[in-house]
């Protein structure tokens, strides 16, 4: 059986789980309901606009939470799920800019150990300093408008110790938020210099005829499915093939990521939609799948250089 929840009601349900820690406001505890599974999740504001999540959770069943799109900071988290008496390590980086609707999924009964981390992108632009124009930092730094970058992968040896230290840190208070900020900056540069290696790595790899058709397979899925598109793993099990396959294989059938081939289908679609001359900006908005009318018309403007309701009245006119 699945949970599904939206994320308005996510966040509510965390919000009143939580509680900040007697001695220090920085630090949140929220410690799940029996109803839902065992384990905590502890949230530390180690300075503004740096947040770490520590988890370690245990759900009674599949959890499911749907996201709208929205504005996003840069992101990553490492994750522990235990199968057959051993952890399976993974990590998710995400830069900034617009998020698409997904579903960010949960198993249930598998213990979860991991951290999350959100870094907001002007602390990040302070960090790197001058290296904001290097091709690795503009990658991670998109604009509202644009789709975010997002990457998955198993961490490194150098990875995985740096997470465990912050799971086990030894220290408190300030000492405490010094030491896993250090972490934090720490595991940030080891995924940048990753990201180099995949950038680089998915120029190489050649698709077999058969890996086509099931790209052009997943796009069809993709575009039908627009108003509440799958999440990538979805997507690579409903066509047959593993997650990393297909971000490799759209970026050389159709030259972007996958949820940037949505996101040019759902312009595309919003386009012809305003030149038949019956629809609302709002409606056409709504109608492709944007949650925010505002994030429609920067998306609109940025593709076709001019804004969708001036772009409707001249095809009256």
């Amino acid at each position: 059986m699945t949970l599904t929840l939206s994320q308005a009601d996510y966040l509510s349900w965390l919000n009143e789980a939580s509680d900040a820690t007697p001695d220090d406001a920085t630090e949140e505890i929220m410690r799940y309901p029996t109803t839902l599974g065992q384990g905590q999740q502890c949230s530390i504001t180690l300075r503004q606009g740096i947040d770490l999540i520590i988890d370690d959770c245990c759900l009674n069943e599949d959890l499911v939470v749907k996201h709208r799109e929205r504005l996003h900071p840069l992101e990553y988290s490492f994750e522990y799920v235990q199968r057959d008496n051993h952890y399976q390590p993974c990590y998710h980086l995400y830069g900034s800019g617009l998020a698409p609707a997904d579903l960010w999924q949960v198993p249930g009964n598998q213990r979860i150990v991991g951290i999350n981390v959100h870094i907001e992108p002007q602390i990040f632009e302070q960090w790197v300093g001058s290296a904001t124009a290097d091709p690795q930092v503009s990658e991670l730094l998109r604009p509202e408008e644009h789709l975010y970058l997002e990457q998955t992968g198993t961490p490194t040896a150098a990875m995985q110790i740096a997470v465990q230290q912050i799971l086990r840190c030894p220290f408190q208070g300030l000492t405490q938020r010094l030491y896993l900020e250090s972490k934090v900056w720490e595991l940030m540069a080891l995924l940048i210099s990753e990201l180099t290696t995949f950038s680089d790595d998915i120029k190489a790899p050649s698709l077999k005829p058969d890996d086509i058709e099931r790209i052009h397979y997943a796009s069809k899925l993709l575009c039908c499915q627009m108003l509440s598109p799958p999440s990538l793993m979805e997507l690579a099990r409903a066509v047959g093939i593993n997650d990393h396959k297909l971000k490799v294989g759209f970026r050389q059938v159709f030259g972007t990521t996958v949820f940037g081939h949505l996101h040019e289908h759902r312009m595309e679609q919003s386009r012809q939609l305003l030149e038949s001359g019956d629809i609302s900006v709002t409606e056409a908005a709504q109608a492709v799948g944007f949650a925010s009318r505002g994030h429609f018309a920067a998306a609109f403007r940025r593709r076709y250089g001019v804004n969708p309701g001036v772009y409707a009245r001249q095809r009256k006119a």
